[in-house]
């Protein structure tokens, strides 16, 4: 039968009962199970018993009667006899002889062990808290602590660098960035440019093209033609492009481009040409050279007629400035004694020119009104030469084909 403290009563003697092996869960938690004679102990792992023979009411038999638990230990505390008369320090760890902590780590030391927290964690009592890092500012830019670590973060615009706590620039404009046109990168970010003729939408990243012709009527001297990027101007047929805004009429009959037969002569006016008869002359006037006409003396008409008439052609642009000298007529011939007067005799019905007389030889056709082309005038200046020494009087006219481009230029 069990006696009162853990034995068993035979005859006589009594035999101790190790409860710590007949009872499951003797101790709990952290606690270790230590028998005695007549009952056990729960005591922390680190503890150890030291059994003596004059403990009250054992029945000691001899040492072949002990527990291994009751073995006498003349070693000090945490060290067990070794071999030859040595102590041998007991690794509390290895035998799970400890009191730490299941988040903590045990460590072995002579004649007893430690308890050390795991990295990033410290000991306050008996219990690891997590080291919050980031209140030593051990990244450049942000900080984010986790149990038992941390880790460093970047703005936008940066990456880690290679020790995970400073921050480098990223270089968007070699990772893509979406510009359409031109990238510059920045200082923790890039920005975004358009080549000539573009401009940058609001969203930054896209260019729109610039329409340079709907800014000013006055960049090119006929036509703006908008395109991708830039702008061009165009000429009228007739004209060609001077530099790169200006219009310039092209000559037809010195570059051959006029189809005038052979019996025509080729005047080139603004923005085209004109063929022309090479014999003008109309009866009673003969010709008597390229452009000049005689209407001879011996023929009763031609006394009410200028004695000469020479051909010729001049073109002029619409629309310019008046009064503007446009044509002068110079007498060929002087006689001693003459007076030379100048008049239009024929094709200003509505007074668009006048003739402004500079001396006795000399006079200039000057345009009174604006005029707008396409259109043609047809003009007999005459020249009146009277000589009062000799009560002679003649005249000779020049009659000139005045041409008004379309154009302004």
């Amino acid at each position: 039968m069990r006696g009162k403290n853990g034995t068993n009563t035979i005859g006589h003697g009594s035999i101790d009962v190790n409860e710590c092996e007949t009872i499951p869960d003797a101790c709990k938690g952290e606690m270790k199970c230590f028998n005695h004679y007549g009952g056990y102990l729960c005591l922390p792992r680190s503890a150890s018993v030291v059994s003596s023979n004059e403990v009250m009411g054992v029945d000691f038999q001899g040492p072949s009667s002990r527990t291994e638990s009751e073995t006498y230990n003349p070693c000090p505390h945490g060290y067990e006899p070794g071999l030859h008369d040595t102590c041998v320090d007991v690794d509390e760890c290895e035998q799970d002889l400890h009191d730490c902590q299941p988040s903590q780590q045990c460590i072995n030391t002579a004649g007893s062990f430690t308890c050390r927290c795991p990295d990033g964690y410290r000991k306050i009592g008996t219990e690891c808290v997590d080291i919050d890092e980031c209140r030593y500012r051990y990244c450049q830019h942000r900080c984010v602590n986790s149990p038992g670590s941390f880790s460093c973060q970047c703005e936008p615009g940066f990456q880690l660098a290679g020790n995970n706590r400073s921050c480098v620039d990223v270089n968007e404009c070699d990772m893509g960035a979406p510009c359409q046109q031109r990238c510059y990168n920045t200082y923790g970010t890039f920005i975004c440019r358009c080549d000539q003729g573009y401009e940058l939408g609001q969203d930054g990243f896209v260019c729109n093209d610039i329409d340079e012709c709907s800014y000013s009527s006055y960049l090119c001297q006929h036509q703006c033609v908008n395109e991708p990027g830039r702008f061009i101007c165009t000429c009228p047929e007739g004209y060609q492009l001077l530099g790169t805004r200006q219009c310039q009429d092209i000559n037809e009959c010195e570059t051959n481009a006029h189809q005038c037969p052979e019996s025509q002569t080729c005047v080139n006016i603004h923005g085209g040409y004109q063929c022309v008869d090479t014999n003008r002359c109309q009866e009673p006037y003969v010709q008597v050279s390229d452009n000049r006409c005689v209407c001879p003396v011996v023929k009763p008409e031609c006394r009410e007629l200028p004695f000469s008439i020479v051909h010729r052609y001049m073109s002029i642009t619409s629309d310019r400035p008046v009064p503007s000298d446009i044509f002068q007529i110079q007498a060929t011939s002087v006689y001693p004694g003459a007076y030379n007067t100048f008049r239009v005799r024929s094709g200003d019905e509505h007074g668009e020119f006048y003739i402004r007389q500079i001396n006795n030889i000399s006079a200039m056709l000057v345009l009174a009104r604006p005029v707008t082309g396409p259109k043609e005038y047809v003009l007999d200046l005459e020249m009146v030469s009277v000589n009062p020494l000799m009560s002679y009087q003649t005249s000779s006219a020049l009659r000139l084909t005045v041409y008004v481009g379309p154009h302004a230029f």
